[in-house]
């Protein structure tokens, strides 16, 4: 797909609250209530009209434990020419019209393991199809009995369609029938997506098979799930904050952001994490807390900026003034000057080659050379044609651009410390994100070039949340100086700067006011006492920012709010009035 992105700058899979559990019961299916929705005679025949209620594919919470065990491979027919399509918005006309393979889904084909009620994939995160539009995500989903069914139980799990090249998601979830051999056909649909330009809804039954077999590493997938769901931050709903925190009123947190835009929004603080539900078109989704929804430029935080103070507590802060060039030879071709340009200023988006300095002029520029370049030669082409226009370390000019080229380079220094095989974004998953205890679907894969899993990662763009991924992150920078367990994850002087610890490092100034400060990676807002009367101080509250309305604000007083939204609306001042009232922001 080479779609259009419009301007870069940060979604959330909510938690479910009050989930069904599945009820392990001496009752025969027969005595488990059916459902109006999906039953057993509308999954074994006819073709589905449209989306139905996505509670449908939920655990219902009288559901008796399934019968059989799912493990092997279940494999969709036909389903890149069957299904229904429907447009909701499409900016740069993705779907185009007729038999456009993007308003199909790609080839299916998974392994599975159950444990329980709990039906696991075997590989979880970002797959990279081969599909012209689509690649793939597959969460953890669930088994069960319902009346209706017969002999056979019941399976469904959430999958995430990502655009090609690109960080959208579109989620729907799966349903099934199945017995020790057998399943019927699978209902799909797809009704909802954090993507300001594409939103549709997608629908089809497609015949299946299904191949039992011992799937390898079964156990250890199972273990795996198992102290994943354990290790996740207490919960509570988002509507407990008023209970917990009298005075708090929940629904200003969102005030100034369109609810019919809102996928997800929660809130962290001393331990717990409140949650709101996440949206569709078509009611709640069915697997909240397992929903995929993109990191837009909060990767540039969560991921190139977290590299780059993980290097500096591998290697000591000298990391921060290695040459970019030094580390980048097609940087000899650039249309600008390179000299004295280094990791920070790449990171702090500061490398003084620019075509102009007016915000967001450039980004909104390199939409169509930089974002749509599929190959690493054609990204790095589009990313290096830029004059020197001011002296490194002076100016900040938002360039997602800069930030994949400084990927890059810290990708090729961790190569010549370590070995030719050394991955950046391995070594932040496996160093940063698995001590942290984020999901498995998060730390297995990024946006990467040539739409390829040993691409070079996109740096700027590119992770796959769940909630309580974004979460931890928020909690490991702004709660846990970047520790975890004890252990210095992130160099501690790099981290204090980006989250304006260090009144002597604030960064350059930046935004379209030049009110705010952007330093190693994070972006940060001034609160004072003259443009808010409220307060008696000036505060700093340094958060991270993405494409389309996403926002995790990362306060002194020690309250993280984020919201996930798709409408290019960046509304959060009255969350952080509002998080005064959980705890002051000056003392």
């Amino acid at each position: 797909m080479r779609v259009r992105l419009p301007l870069t700058l940060a979604a959330i899979a909510l938690l479910a609250v009050g989930a069904a559990t599945l009820v392990h019961s001496s009752r025969s299916p027969a005595g488990v209530p059916e459902r109006p929705a999906l039953s057993a005679a509308d999954l074994t025949g006819g073709a589905p009209a449209g989306p139905v209620p996505d509670q449908a594919f939920a655990v219902p919470a009288d559901a008796a434990g399934p019968a059989h065990t799912f493990q092997g491979r279940l494999i969709l027919d036909g389903e890149s020419a069957e299904g229904g399509f429907r447009v909701v918005q499409d900016e740069f006309d993705n779907a185009g019209s007729g038999d456009n393979p993007v308003r199909h889904l790609p080839d299916i084909s998974l392994e599975f393991v159950q444990d329980g009620g709990e039906l696991i994939p075997a590989v979880q995160g970002l797959v990279y199809t081969g599909h012209p539009g689509w690649n793939l995500i597959v969460g953890p989903g669930r088994a069960w009995r319902q009346g209706g069914d017969g002999d056979r139980s019941r399976a469904a799990f959430p999958f995430t369609l990502v655009s090609r090249n690109q960080n959208c998601t579109h989620n729907g979830s799966m349903t099934f029938l199945y017995d020790a051999a057998t399943v019927s056909r699978v209902r799909y649909q797809v009704t909802q997506e954090t993507c300001p330009y594409f939103k549709f809804d997608m629908w089809g039954q497609p015949a299946a098979r299904y191949q039992p077999y011992p799937v390898k590493d079964a156990d250890a997938i199972k273990a795996a799930h198992a102290a994943e769901v354990a290790a996740r931050l207490p919960v509570k709903p988002f509507e407990r904050l008023a209970e917990d925190h009298p005075g708090v009123d929940p629904a200003a947190f969102t005030k100034g952001i369109g609810p019919d835009h809102l996928t997800a929004h929660g809130l962290f603080y001393k331990g717990v994490h409140y949650v709101a539900g996440c949206r569709t078109r078509h009611g709640t989704y069915a697997f909240c807390e397992n929903m995929r929804l993109p990191s837009f430029s909060t990767a540039k935080t969560a991921f190139a900026a977290v590299a780059h103070m993980r290097l500096a507590q591998r290697y000591g802060p000298e990391v921060s003034t290695e040459p970019i060039e030094a580390h980048l030879p097609e940087l000899k071709n650039a249309a600008g000057d390179w000299t004295g340009v280094t990791f920070e200023h790449g990171v702090d988006l500061a490398t003084g080659n620019h075509a102009s300095a007016a915000f967001m002029d450039d980004e909104n520029a390199s939409v169509g050379r930089f974002f749509n370049a599929e190959s690493y030669g054609d990204k790095t082409a589009a990313a290096i044609g830029y004059p020197r226009r001011s002296d490194p370390g002076t100016r900040w000019v938002y360039h997602t651009s800069d930030t994949f080229l400084v990927t890059q380079a810290m990708a090729n220094y961790l190569r010549k410390r370590t070995d030719e095989s050394a991955d950046l974004f391995r070594m932040v998953s496996d160093e940063v994100y698995k001590p942290i205890k984020l999901s498995a679907g998060t730390r297995a894969q990024t946006l990467r070039t040539d739409n390829k899993p040993d691409g070079a990662p996109h740096g700027g763009a590119g992770l796959f949340w769940i909630a309580d991924d974004l979460a931890k992150t928020a909690k490991l920078l702004n709660d846990d100086r970047g520790k975890a367990d004890g252990v210095q994850l992130l160099h501690p002087g790099e981290l204090d700067s980006a989250m304006q610890r260090d009144p002597a490092d604030r960064g350059l100034p930046s935004g379209p006011s030049g009110a705010g400060f952007y330093n190693n990676g994070t972006p940060a807002e001034v609160f004072t006492p003259a443009a808010f009367p409220q307060y008696t101080c000036t505060f700093h509250v340094p958060y991270m920012s993405g494409f389309g309305g996403i926002t995790v604000a990362m306060m002194p007083n020690g309250v993280t709010f984020y919201y996930i939204s798709d409408n290019n609306e960046y509304a959060w001042a009255d969350a952080v009035h509002t998080a005064n009232r959980i705890s002051p922001h000056c003392p």
